[in-house]
This record gives structure tokens, C-alpha cells and sequence, in this order.
């Protein structure tokens, strides 16, 4: 299980294990945080092809499908 602190999100860099649309290295684009400081939103940023995509950001805590860093 990957742990951090989701107000450190912003700009992570990620790798997906089971890489998409011949997709691996992302980044975090974009988050924003209710009043709480709760994350209501995440938003995805392919490396290679610019592509976003919004994402629940606790499946990043999952080791299957991401890795921290670039690997």
C-alpha cells in the first residue's frame, strides 16, 4: 500500500503497473480540496500524450495498480 499526504499530491509523478493506450508516467495535473481539507477532486496527466483524466485519488494507495515515482 502506497502512503502519503494528499495535500502533497500536486505535480506526483506515477507509474501505472498495467499501463493503457501504451500509457505509463502521469502526473498529478490537478486537486482540489473542500473546506474540510478533504480531496473532492484529482486530475491525471499523461506524460507522453497530455491526456487528463479524473481519477479517485485513494486508488493511488493501491501497490496493483500504482507505483510512486517513474519507474
Amino acid at each position: 500500500m502506497n502512503t502519503f499526504n494528499p495535500k502533497k499530491l500536486l505535480n506526483s509523478k506515477w507509474t501505472a503497473t498495467q499501463p493503457q493506450h501504451k500509457e505509463k508516467h502521469f502526473l498529478v495535473s490537478d486537486i482540489e480540496f473542500n473546506e474540510e481539507g478533504a480531496v473532492v477532486y484529482c486530475l491525471m496527466e499523461a506524460v507522453m500524450s497530455k491526456r487528463e483524466f479524473e481519477i479517485q485519488w485513494q486508488s493511488l494507495k493501491n501497490n496493483s495498480q500504482w507505483k510512486m515515482g517513474w519507474h
